[in-house]
């Protein structure tokens, strides 16, 4: 029964990429960018057994530390895990837990995070090839952390579903949970940046290796040292750990499927909210529906829950203040971006701006606006406050200019990217930590090339911008304001128009094929 559980996860797989040309794409990019990875991986590892066994055994340490807290923490508030599977779609076929547990544990390594986190730890060995014993026991510690990996996050997303799965608490977990994964870079960049730093990543790293996320990747290190007893009591910890993750991701399990899990009943009717303040007009009626989005959705609270930490991220990362400046222009691109997957939020409710019918030019402007007005406030107040702090006021043209061109043009190209491109996505009250089948391809796919019309489109006043301030040139600073609100205002009528038309063409298609993904 493992077996035929895996072979289901490899046939969905396959299915999943005959169905669109854009899933086959994102799994080709996505599989290219783990090769990348993984070879990058493979070399530094094979390197770090010509370092010393001190800084060997850190590197080792935390980078595992690190691999285990990402599959723990991130589907929490990120990518969550992939539902295909789903454990309550196998209650009428009477399978044993131990059965439903080992196959789900080994289809969850199914995809490339699953193969690249796997090949990764198996190359652990690479590291010590000059202490045979010491490579066997990372081996043996490998597979130790891939179980502690996959089990552990199956556990943890189980587990915290059904409190985390209450809307307000999952918006607030979601904004406390991305401040440290936006710190993790500069934190470590920080560390390597002197000895004396160096000195307190040992100290981080000797603590890691005795708790439950770095355990099993201390098990070689203490090998290579001659410490058979510390490498013993690694290895404990660490099965330990992967034992406690199976008995509670069980219990879960039990509870989820006999209690399944609810994320309604926190909802209170307040009147006609923003359906009572916005203009009676097809135009107002979408901004209020789309306003309503951004307050009570927590799919659109990420963006403005991102927004306080850039700037904080950027202060730690630059003391001197000269990174801090483009907080602004990245606030506006990721305010502005966020709304490249609203059709694909609305889900099969798209029918009623089909049925209406909706002009695709009405349907992008109602959501624009809100984004937009949103955008602007907090871009403003983004861009002029991190200028006070860094002193530099004769910035500010230059840098409003290059935000409010980022920000008009990421809602033109998000315009264009929401019409033509769905795919499946979490619906209000399903399960916040399920991901669907063939997201994961087709969303890659439409956010890289996105990003990168941004960049291209938006290039004319970042750059001037950049001269301006590298230069301290107020006159160039005006003209990058300028060019900055002129292109982007023309490539967002552009984005809006383009995007309605591609709505008004396409708009039965995507609802099919939203309609399709349930």
């Amino acid at each position: 029964m493992v077996a035929h559980l895996v072979r289901l996860k490899l046939t969905l797989l396959r299915n999943g990429l005959r169905r669109s040309v854009w899933q086959v794409l994102g799994m080709v990019v996505g599989a290219l960018y783990g090769l990348f990875l993984l070879v990058g991986a493979v070399v530094g590892l094979f390197a770090l057994g010509f370092v010393d066994l001190q800084a060997r055994s850190d590197v080792l340490v935390v980078g595992g530390s690190l691999l285990v807290l990402g599959w723990w923490l991130i589907p929490l508030v990120a990518f969550g895990v992939d539902a295909t599977l789903d454990p309550r779609r196998f209650l009428t076929f009477g399978l044993s837990r131990r059965d439903l547990l080992v196959g789900l544990t080994l289809a969850g390594l199914i995809g490339v995070p699953g193969v690249v986190t796997a090949l990764v730890a198996l190359a652990t060995p690479l590291s010590w090839w000059r202490e045979p014993a010491a490579a066997v026991a990372a081996l043996v510690g490998a597979l130790v952390g891939v179980l502690a990996c996959t089990i552990g996050s199956r556990a943890t997303t189980t587990a915290l579903a059904p409190f985390i799965g209450r809307r307000r608490v999952r918006e607030l977990v979601a904004a406390l949970a991305i401040v440290p994964i936006m710190f993790l870079g500069p934190i470590m960049s920080t560390l390597a940046d002197s000895a004396d730093r160096l000195a307190g990543l040992v100290t981080v790293a000797r603590v890691l290796s005795w708790t439950p996320v770095g355990a099993p990747w201390a098990v070689a290190p203490a090998v290579a040292a001659g410490d058979w007893l510390g490498a013993l009591a690694r290895l404990a910890i660490g099965v330990a750990t992967v034992l406690v993750a199976l008995r509670v991701w069980s219990w879960a399990l039990d509870r989820t499927l006999t209690d399944p899990v609810s994320t309604g009943g926190d909802a209170r009717a307040r009147g006609l909210g923003w359906f009572g303040r916005l203009p009676a007009t097809p135009v107002g009626a979408i901004a209020a529906r789309a306003a309503t989005y951004w307050l009570r959705d927590p799919r659109y609270a990420i963006a403005v829950a991102i927004v306080p930490a850039i700037p904080l991220v950027l202060a730690f990362s630059s003391p001197g203040g000269a990174l801090l400046l483009i907080a602004g222009p990245a606030t506006a691109f990721v305010v502005g971006w966020s709304i490249s997957a609203d059709v694909a939020y609305d889900g099969t409710a798209f029918w009623t701006h089909v049925a209406a019918p909706v002009r695709g030019v009405t349907d992008r402007w109602g959501r624009v606006l809100v984004a937009g007005v949103l955008g602007l406030v907090v871009t403003v107040l983004v861009t002029v406050g991190t200028a006070w702090y860094a002193d530099r006021f004769d910035a500010l043209p230059a840098l409003l200019g290059a935000s409010l061109g980022l920000l008009l043009t990421s809602l033109g190209t998000a315009s264009v990217t929401s019409a033509l491109v769905v795919y499946p996505v979490q619906m209000p009250g399903e399960n916040p930590f399920g991901t669907k089948q063939g997201a994961n391809a087709a969303s890659f796919t439409s956010q890289l090339a996105g990003f990168t019309a941004v960049g291209v489109l938006g290039a004319p006043a970042a750059v001037l911008a950049l001269i301006a301030v590298l230069q301290r040139s107020a006159v160039l600073g005006w003209v990058a304001l300028a060019v900055g609100a002129v292109l982007g205002a023309v490539l967002l009528v552009v984005g809006v128009r383009v995007g309605g038309s591609v709505l008004e063409r396409r708009g039965p298609e995507l609802l099919q094929r939203m309609r399709a993904f349930d």
